[in-house]
């Protein structure tokens, strides 16, 4: 009978039980990522008040609203994940999202106040703005759960899902005519 190799177990080990140096790396590498991700909800905090402001519709104005509310429970919930990581609450500049909050800026300042043209693009600001927090917290999650901290994941995991269910709010209310009625402003 044939002795089995038990090279590929001893890699397999290794790769499912990051040793110290790389769960070290890991880490850091985490943590700069709930500080990025900080600075991203704090700033957005400033953001969504002047995008409620120059919205048209009273739906989207109260998506704004809503989504404003939710994004300080969010701080909130990353200030959790900082006191469990035993780290002081701070953020690092992200730039994806000053990047995105000066797109939406620029939408307000190039549309007409009023129109629903201004609106389509504000949604579209606002999607790519939640799309970034999607791919930001589904990373983060996944890579708390990685590194065997299920405590911080659920918490990332809840955050998650009210990104994904905005999106989907923005979606459902660019369907319901906003779009349609852009168009009919194009044609007048």
């Amino acid at each position: 009978m044939a002795k089995k190799s038990t090279a590929g177990a001893g890699k397999n080990q290794t790769a499912s039980r990051p040793n110290e140096e790389t769960q070290s790396a890991l880490l850091e590498l985490f943590v700069d990522g709930i500080k990025d991700i900080y600075w991203a909800e704090k700033h957005l905090t400033k953001a969504l008040p002047k995008m409620q402001k120059a919205a048209t519709t009273e739906e989207l104005q109260e998506a704004f609203e809503t989504h404003l509310a939710q994004t300080e429970e969010q701080i909130a919930r990353l200030e959790q994940v900082f006191e469990l990581l035993e780290e002081k609450a701070q953020g690092s500049k992200c730039e994806a999202m000053e990047g995105l909050v000066s797109e939406a800026e620029t939408i307000i300042e190039d549309t007409d106040e009023g129109t629903a043209t201004r609106d389509v693009g504000l949604i579209m600001a606002a999607q790519k703005v939640e799309h970034y927090e999607i791919a930001a917290y589904g990373g983060l999650a996944q890579l708390a759960k990685t590194m065997g901290r299920d405590d911080i994941a659920e918490l990332l995991t809840e955050t998650l899902a009210e990104e994904k269910e905005t999106d989907e709010l923005l979606t459902g209310i660019a369907e319901s005519g906003i779009n349609f009625e852009a168009t009919a402003e194009e044609k007048e």
